[in-house]
């Protein structure tokens, strides 16, 4: 990647962390159950038989509710689990909250080891979040680059989710970047996305 993207990209990280740190708590959750409400009502929702989840960082979107809505409506549900020996993320299978939920690598709720994990090309609809994204569907991640490998493995709809702070005039991009289909903020649904 060319130094100055990697530097623009660096800026719009601090930025972005700095918005993201003066959401309060109690915002944070208004925001999550409005972008969970604003999903239920979208057909591309609606009409996926199997879905990868995350579990959110602190300061991410809160779509834990939608995991268990997905399993209680026969949905295939995968969160993205860490495989340290090839230092890479894949699908882990999620069929029962309570059992199948472990603290993964980096502290974030993933499928234990116990869970299969599912081929990239099993997923209608991929929900990934992001510390920015842009209208073109452009999406920065967190620099380390592990979520873009395993989106670019995955075939499906994607969908970046984000709260409205998270929206910004231009993402730069590089050639590993991958774009989303849709973008969901608590107040807006976003299509037509390349």
């Amino acid at each position: 990647m060319r130094s100055d993207i990697r530097e623009t990209k660096t800026a719009l990280r601090q930025q972005i962390r700095a918005v993201l740190a003066a959401i309060t708590s109690e915002q944070r959750a208004a925001d999550s159950a409005r972008i969970c409400a604003r999903l239920r009502k979208q057909p591309v929702w609606d009409q996926a038989r199997s879905v990868l989840l995350f579990a959110p960082m602190a300061a991410e979107p809160d779509l834990w509710p939608l995991l268990a809505e997905a399993l209680a409506a026969g949905k295939t549900a995968a969160l993205p689990r860490y495989h340290p020996a090839e230092k890479k993320y894949v699908a882990g299978r999620v069929q029962n909250l309570q059992s199948d939920i472990v603290s993964g690598a980096f502290g974030i709720r993933e499928p234990g080891p116990h869970c299969p994990e599912l081929p990239p090309d099993q997923f209608d609809l991929i929900l990934a979040p992001g510390l920015a994204f842009d209208l073109h569907g452009q999406r920065l991640g967190r620099g380390r680059g592990f979520y873009d490998r395993l989106l670019a493995a995955i075939p499906g709809t994607k969908c970046g989710v984000a709260f409205d702070e998270q929206i910004v005039r231009e993402v730069p991009a590089g050639a590993r970047d991958v774009r989303m289909n849709y973008l969901l903020t608590p107040t807006r649904w976003i299509t037509g996305l390349p």
